[in-house]
This record gives C-alpha cells, sequence and structure tokens, in this order.
C-alpha cells in the first residue's frame, strides 16, 4: 500500500472512529484549549489512532499533530500533518460539520492529502499529479468567473483582531460576493475542490487546518497562496485558495497572495 492509499484509508478509519462519539458527549468531556478552541477527548483519542498506524506501517517518518505536537525525526523525508477534528466545536454541539484531516509532506512538498466527513460519508484524497476525488468521483473547482455570483467562505480565527476580520468580510460584500462561514477550514477546502464554494479565505490558519485541503484545491484545478512559506507549517499562515478566473482579483480583495 503506498502513502497515498494508506493516507486515505486512514482518514476514513479516523472518521468512523470519531464518529462513534458524535452527538453522545453533549459538552461532557469538552474543555477548552483558548478562547473558542474547544478540545473534547475524543480529538486525542482520534490523533493517538492516527500516529499508532503511522508508526506500525512507517515508523521512520515523522509527525505533526494539532494535539500532540511534532514526533519523529525533524529532518524525516516525510512527514504527515493531522488534525484528528477539524470543526472540534462543530462536533461538540452536535453539528454535522467537521472532518478528520490528514496531509503528507515528502522533501518537503505536499504530496499526498485526505479528508473525510463521516457524517455525509465522503472520503477526498489528492496526490501531487493525480487529481482530486470524492468517493471515487474525480472533482474540479467552479468554473464561475464573476466575483458577484462568487460565494467566498471567510474563515475566523482569534489569533487575528476582530476589526481585521470584519474588515475582510466588508472587502468580499464590497466586491460583490456572498459569504458564508461554517467552522471548519478543512472542510470549506474541500469545498473550493468539489466547486460548491467559489473560495476559501482566512487570515491565519494553522498547517494541520488546511494541508490536505490546499493539495485538493490545487489537484482540482484550482490555485493558493504560498501557505508554506516563511514558517507556515508550524506557525501557520493567511490562506485563500479559488479558482483560475478568481484567482487575481480575489487576492486583491482579500489581501493574500500571489495565488500559485
Amino acid at each position: 500500500m503506498d502513502r497515498l492509499e494508506f493516507c486515505a484509508s486512514l482518514a476514513r478509519d479516523a472518521g468512523h472512529l470519531a464518529h462513534t462519539g458524535f452527538g453522545a458527549l453533549g459538552m461532557k468531556g469538552v474543555s477548552m484549549k483558548g478562547r473558542h478552541d474547544v478540545l473534547t477527548e475524543m480529538d486525542a483519542k482520534v490523533e493517538r489512532f492516527i500516529r499508532e498506524q503511522i508508526a506500525a506501517r512507517y515508523p521512520n517518518d515523522a509527525v505533526l499533530g494539532e494535539e500532540g505536537g511534532a514526533s519523529g525525526d525533524p529532518n524525516a523525508e516525510h512527514l504527515w500533518i493531522v488534525d484528528p477534528i477539524d470543526g472540534t466545536a462543530n462536533y461538540a454541539r452536535g453539528i454535522a460539520h467537521y472532518c478528520v484531516s490528514i496531509g503528507l509532506m515528502s522533501h518537503g512538498e505536499l504530496a499526498a492529502g485526505a479528508l473525510h466527513d463521516p457524517s455525509h460519508e465522503r472520503l477526498y484524497w489528492a496526490g501531487r499529479g493525480t487529481g482530486a476525488w470524492m468517493n471515487g468521483e474525480r472533482i474540479a473547482v467552479s468554473p464561475i468567473a464573476d466575483m458577484q455570483q462568487a460565494t467566498v467562505e471567510c474563515g475566523w480565527s482569534t489569533r487575528r483582531s476582530t476589526a481585521e476580520y470584519l474588515a475582510l468580510l466588508q472587502r468580499v460584500y464590497d466586491a460583490g460576493c456572498a459569504m458564508r462561514r461554517a467552522g471548519s477550514g478543512a472542510l470549506g477546502l474541500a469545498d473550493v475542490a468539489a466547486g460548491r464554494v467559489e473560495a476559501y479565505a482566512e487570515q491565519h490558519i494553522n498547517s494541520w487546518d488546511c494541508a490536505a485541503g490546499v493539495l485538493l484545491v490545487r489537484e482540482a484545478g484550482g490555485f493558493t497562496n504560498d501557505f508554506f512559506a516563511g514558517d507556515g507549517l508550524n506557525s501557520g499562515n493567511a490562506l485563500v485558495a479559488t479558482n483560475a478566473a478568481l484567482a487575481e482579483p480575489l487576492a486583491r480583495v482579500v489581501g493574500i497572495g500571489p495565488l500559485i
């Protein structure tokens, strides 16, 4: 089993594990890592499962996880980037919009990624140069080229000020776009890759939230900024993802770019 196939299979199995606790917690077993930064017992359980599976099959690979941080050789050829539950606040409240996200960097480049949305049984995966797929069907970004027909999901982060976020929304609305925010950056990127929305933008997002989604968008024919520039891997970065037609005007509107 090569790493792409393993990545997709692992995301699916981890998603099924996460879903066993969905709707059963209420707010029990929930703690806060920070302002509006929710942690459930299942986050740790799922990440532990993922790490165990990677270690068993690829013991020399390194892992960077949202909950457990970095482990393994920092100079390893292969690095797995893991978010055990993206959309934890939704998960904890019984809102069926969350996923498991697993990305793989090989020799410093995104090589594979998979997301599993267990509530809707959607498994997304992409490998560098192999296209983007959902449940075995190839997916592609939206062809819409008119900003006044575009929908942009604008992710929100406590790492940027309320004023900055409101200014972003103002610019998006002034450009004629519709706006949404659903609480999962990974699934927002999957929606861009599948052509459900035209773009995703966030002023700061962590690598485990978006590594798989960035590759999905690119392999679906879309564009993103160079998220991993600087210390994006460890410290996060701004992110915008969209189709070719909107890449230039949207980058100007959100102030993130250039897109590649």
